[in-house]
């Protein structure tokens, strides 16, 4: 009887089916695509914007000019976290829903260092032009929201043919911060939520009232979204109240 039995439980399980032994298929991920302006503070929030959303994120950073590239040829995404700017051009082109842009903050533009280098004045323009001139090099991402404002601080001191021998145009900021970092430029110029979450390099300071400009970042629904729901959702809690004190804590201010 146990042998006839155990014959039995055998030809049972080979007769349950395939899908029942399966494991479980997972929460497909929400796919984001962001900023490397705003890469420090979505790393900080991650557990909390995947609880709002209720699946985890796959997130992709870039320059907002990059990624406006790839959203135009065609990847798939569901929530963009880019420049104002960019975001208020892919609404109109349709990339993004219309009227799902939300307003996150924005970042001036300042001056990083190497951790313990030396650190000269440039509180003022006379005192930038001194150290721009002074600095063995310099580098900024050529590709980055900022390059406008810097190209034209350069042209209003007089000194963009100067320096132009001794600067280093990275693709993005994240190339432009590591050059510092390992001690291979001297200064790096870029957006503040750029510079502060980076090891190894700091904040020499912001660029003088009189040349200072901010980027501002929005985060919107994709048109095609695959989890609209679930994009809404996030987009709703990173322009809400509870993640201001994260955005200012990585130079993204949110007046």
């Amino acid at each position: 009887m146990r042998l006839a039995s155990a014959a039995w439980a055998v030809l049972l399980i080979g007769l349950v089916p395939t899908w029942a032994t399966r494991p479980v298929a997972q929460t497909e991920p929400l796919r984001v695509l962001a900023s490397n302006g705003v890469k420090a503070v979505m790393e900080g929030l991650l557990p909390e914007s995947e609880r709002v959303a209720g699946r985890p994120l796959s997130t992709t950073f870039d320059t907002s000019a990059a990624i406006r590239q790839s959203i135009s040829a065609g990847e798939p995404f569901d929530v963009a976290i880019l420049t104002t700017e960019t975001l208020d051009n892919l609404a109109t082109t349709g990339g993004i829903v219309a009227g799902s842009v939300a307003a996150l903050g924005q970042s001036g533009i300042g001056i990083g260092v190497r951790t313990g280098a030396a650190r000269p004045d440039i509180a003022t323009p006379a005192a930038l032009e001194r150290a721009l001139l002074q600095a063995p090099s310099l580098t900024y991402a050529g590709d980055g929201a900022s390059r406008v404002h810097i190209s034209r601080m350069l042209d209003v001191l007089g000194i963009a043919e100067a320096v132009k021998g001794k600067t280093v145009l990275e693709q993005g900021s994240v190339r432009a911060t590591s050059r510092v970092a390992t001690g291979e430029t001297t200064f790096v110029i870029t957006l503040i939520s750029e510079i502060l979450p980076i090891s190894g390099i700091e904040l020499l300071g912001p660029l003088p009232p009189e040349f200072q400009n901010y980027v501002s970042f929005a985060a919107g629904v994709g048109s095609k979204a695959r989890a609209p729901e679930a994009a809404r959702a996030l987009v709703a809690f990173l322009a809400g109240p509870r993640t201001r004190p994260a955005f200012l804590a990585k130079g993204i201010d949110r007046p």
